[in-house]
């Protein structure tokens, strides 16, 4: 009995040894002498800093992002590390030490440049790694077959890189892989059919490459998958009704294809579903009701540019978990659901835009946060519900700017055998009412009255043009005989010279007739993409499967040389940040047609709430980072045309929409067809200034945009607006609603108080403190764009250079000695950008009655500190501040030279 105690104490103690032993093993230093001088091979070869992985400590405790176990390395991450300056000349994927860590479990070196291709080698050395990730590493040439030899893998990163070639079969082997992430390359070919056995498989995206042929019915097969993105592909035909075996599935994008048919009834089987995106695609068809039914969990969906028919499913307007809904550019008719006044009111955003929906508006529409109409045939008087939340223009209400014209409405309305209402007036037949004759003689005197005055104002207005055209001249001729500048499309859309013909060579291919009707499917509808100012754009297909966007226009319709104008345009500026002129299309007498380059991921209006590549957020859309690059290339488009080219070019259709984006959300600015000069010099801006005439309005007489880069400013700001705001169609509209919003918005754009925009950004973003002074310096920025004084207005270059530091446009630097500039410094940054800000005192006491608690169904914001305390003076013209801050406007732009780049043009 003894002896069995004492074994049984014996294997006790043996067994706490052991257990002991291994622990200290866990976290011993590296003891492969073979690792070590793998790891210095690798560190010389990448251009590792010391700082990182210092060279005379162990890597096990000392080295950044080296992960040992028993002595050994077992993950090596590298990712978004900086090369020394010897390193960075010449970078290239030399990893080949990597080949002896045989325990090697993961290696990150995403961000990380990487140039050059994926080793043949890593699938058949590195047999026990589990992670591998190469996310944006610049890596090139095509995925080794080999890496089907990973059996261990449970993630793959290829994300944002240069891949081409076809996904290899082998990637099928790979059976424990639950997140695979191939997208943002040029890989082309058909999905693996392989890919039927990734059974572990919770993420698979492969969106923005050139992947063709049909969606593998297999896919159903993947039981567990949750995320589902095969956008910006060229995959065609229908959506297999196998999806809908997909009861996991939470987030499913499959835009910008070319998916045709109808939308299955069968995938009401994913009951899990919070984010449906299928929009830029040839569906058509009615949406079926009983899709929707049981999918109570959706949340985000976008339906639109396909050619869905018939009505929007009543379910759609009563989703309990619905916060967006974008059914725009569709074919979808039927009038709106008149659902109790009592119905809860929501945080959802709709976007009904483009389509036929008619009759009178209803009370569903105060339950929305927001919905956009615009485009519609509806009809009546807008209620006072629906002024604050709605945008309406391009209908064919009642005291509502920008409607179709009464012959539209009324065509519309007899082709569906209903009435419409003359916008509220008497019928054309019946004469008008006759005006009280009480009045007659007070209408007699005021006519005199005006007619005087106005004889005066026109012989003044008359003898100031003419000394304006005559500096204007001179000037011209000063700068003709110079020779100066890039040359511009004339002003006023006057046609080139005669007998300077265009240099075709530099514009592109010149494509037959047949070869665009074969493009464009015989301009089928179900390419159709929307009307341009200056003709129908549809998308089209050249020989080689080259996705194009056509542009056809009708010189019945428009001006017979608004073609040769852009044309004309085309050959004289190219830069990077313009859409790219494929070819032309010249020989129809009637019709001339434009091809421009694709844009996998559209215009800005349709990516704001579209892409998401964030699997714990489904509903989040474009990241802050992501605005704020999309900013700076409208930008940087811009200033070049306002500041490099001479005379200065204003484009005159600064919207979301003509803000175009590429696989790698890069702007290249498009709706280029109302470009022209910039009226006018800085001798008239001086003369104007002198005589103390008006400053010129936003719209000229014809209607049109006037042509002045301050113009361009204001709109730019809407743009702004939009993208801190998430609001749909702020850059698009001018009516008197939209105008309102600006008005109720503005006050919570406060250059002393940054808590205050809380209030207004966009809900579905998450910003951390240490993104929230960009936001605020980006609405601050968007704010002075808005001043409705031209003349006060900042220039496009000097916007550029604060979107680029947007931080230095509202940080305070603390010091006894410095002070606040003031607007007396009229040659100033300081004055241009907040000049707005301190013109009167009213605008003060609007930020500062603004609400300081956030708005309902407003962001949450994550704090990491405390917020400065608020500077007290705010009144006055540059007096009344502390002392102790000053803006620090002088670094972040150049001091402009004279009056004329304060003005702003």
């Amino acid at each position: 009995m003894v002896d069995q105690r004492r074994r049984v104490v014996f294997l006790w103690a043996l067994f706490f040894l052991l257990f002991n032993s291994s622990l200290e093993q866990l976290n011993v230093p590296l003891s492969s002498r073979v690792e070590r001088l793998a790891l210095l091979q690798l560190r010389s070869s990448l251009g590792l800093r010391a700082k990182e992985w210092p060279i005379k400590a162990d890597p096990c405790f000392n080295w950044t992002g080296i992960q040992c176990q028993n002595g050994r390395v077992i993950g090596i991450n590298i990712s978004g590390f900086q090369r020394t300056r010897i390193g960075s000349q010449n970078p290239q994927f030399s990893v080949d030490a990597l080949s002896n860590f045989t325990f090697l479990q993961f290696f990150n070196a995403s961000r990380f440049a990487l140039p050059g291709s994926i080793p043949e080698w890593f699938g058949i050395r590195l047999v026990s790694l589990q992670l591998l990730d190469l996310r944006n590493c610049a890596i090139i040439s095509e995925i080794p077959s080999s890496l089907g030899n990973l059996t261990n893998l449970t993630a793959l990163y290829l994300s944002d890189n240069s891949l081409t070639g076809i996904i290899p079969f082998s990637l099928g082997q790979l059976s424990r892989l639950s997140v695979l992430d191939l997208s943002q390359n040029s890989l082309a070919g058909s999905i693996p059919s392989s890919f039927a056995f990734l059974g572990n498989l919770t993420l698979l995206d492969m969106s923005s490459n050139f992947l063709s042929g049909t969606i593998p019915p297999t896919i159903g097969t993947l039981s567990k998958l949750q995320f589902l993105n095969l956008s910006v592909n060229n995959l065609s035909s229908s959506m297999p009704p196998q999806l809908g075996d997909l009861s996991n599935l939470v987030d499913i994008d499959l835009s910008s294809n070319f998916l045709s048919g109808s939308v299955p009834s069968d995938l009401r089987g994913l009951r899990n579903l919070q984010k449906m995106i299928i929009g830029n695609n040839l569906l058509a068809g009615a949406l079926p009701g009983n899709l929707f039914l049981p999918l109570s969990q959706l949340q985000f969906v976008v339906l639109s540019h396909n050619g869905f028919t018939g009505d929007l499913p009543d379910i759609l307007w009563s989703m309990p978990e619905l916060r967006f809904l974008d059914a725009s550019a569709n074919n979808l008719t039927g009038t709106l659901p008149n659902l109790s006044s009592n119905a809860n009111t929501t945080t959802a955003v709709f976007n009904l835009s483009q389509n036929m929906f008619y009759g009178d508006l209803t009370s569903i529409i105060s339950r929305f946060s927001f919905i956009d109409l615009s485009g519609n045939y509806f009809q009546g008087k807008v209620p006072d519900y629906a002024r604050s939340n709605a945008s309406l223009t391009e209908n064919c209400l009642q005291s509502v700017s920008s409607q179709r014209t009464a012959a539209e409405c009324a065509s519309f309305y007899a082709a569906k055998g209903l009435t419409f209402d003359n916008f509220g007036q008497p019928n054309a037949t019946q004469p008008p009412p006759s005006p009280p004759k009480s009045n007659k003689k007070n209408r007699r005197t005021l006519i005199i009255l005006a007619g005087v005055l106005g004889g005066l104002g026109f012989i003044a207005l008359v003898v100031v043009v003419l000394v304006v055209v005559i500096i204007c001249s001179r000037k011209r001729r000063a700068a003709t005989q110079r020779g100066i500048g890039v040359g511009a499309v004339p002003t006023g859309g006057s046609p080139p010279l005669p007998g300077v013909s265009l240099n075709f060579s530099s514009l592109g291919e010149a494509f037959t007739y047949q070869q665009i009707l074969q493009a464009t499917g015989d301009f089928s509808d179900t390419n159709f993409i929307k009307h341009g100012h200056s003709g129908d754009l549809f998308r089209g297909i050249l020989e080689g499967g080259i996705p194009v966007v056509i542009k056809r226009i009708s010189l019945h319709s428009v001006k017979k040389e608004a073609h040769m104008l852009e044309l004309d345009f085309f050959s004289k500026v190219s830069i990077p940040r313009l859409v790219s002129l494929v070819g032309h299309c010249l020989e129809i007498e009637n019709e001339k047609f434009l091809i421009y380059k694709y844009m996998p991921n559209g215009d800005l209006s349709s990516s704001l709430f579209k892409k998401n590549n964030l699997a714990d957020d489904p509903l989040q859309s474009l990241d802050w980072i992501t605005r704020l690059k999309i900013a700076i290339g409208a930008a940087e488009g811009l200033s070049y045309l306002h500041h490099e080219c001479t005379p200065p070019l204003v484009h005159r259709d600064v919207q979301a929409s003509s803000i175009l984006l590429d696989d790698k959300f890069e702007v290249r600015l498009g709706s280029l067809s109302e470009v022209c000069a910039q009226e006018g010099d800085t001798h008239q801006n001086r003369i104007t200034r002198l005589l103390r005439l008006p400053q010129t309005s936003e719209q000229g007489s014809s209607g049109t945009p006037t042509a002045a880069c301050a113009y361009d400013v204001y709109c730019f700001g809407k743009v702004l607006l939009e993208l801190v705001t998430g609001k749909l169609g702020i850059s698009a509209s001018s009516d008197a609603t939209m105008k309102d919003w600006l008005e109720a918005t503005l006050p919570y754009i406060s250059i002393y108080d940054k808590e205050l925009v809380t209030n207004i950004v966009d809900p579905s973003l998450v910003i951390y403190e240490d993104l929230l002074e960009e936001v605020w310096a980006i609405a601050v920025v968007a704010r002075s764009c808005l001043n409705p004084k031209p003349s006060r207005r900042p220039l496009m270059r000097f916007i550029l250079k604060a979107l680029e530091n947007p931080l230095k446009v509202v940080r305070e630097e603390h010091t006894s000695s410095a002070r606040l500039r003031t607007t007396s410094s009229r040659g100033s940054w300081n004055a241009a950008l907040f000049g707005s800000w301190r013109q009167s005192s009213s605008d003060v006491a609007a930020v500062s009655e603004a609400p300081t608690n956030k708005a309902e169904g407003g962001i949450s914001f994550i704090r990491s500190g405390t917020t400065g305390s608020q500077e007290s003076g705010q009144n006055g013209e540059g007096g009344g501040h502390s002392s102790s801050t000053r803006w620090q406007s002088k670094e972040i732009f150049p001091e402009p030279l004279d009056e004329h780049d304060e003005e702003g043009k």
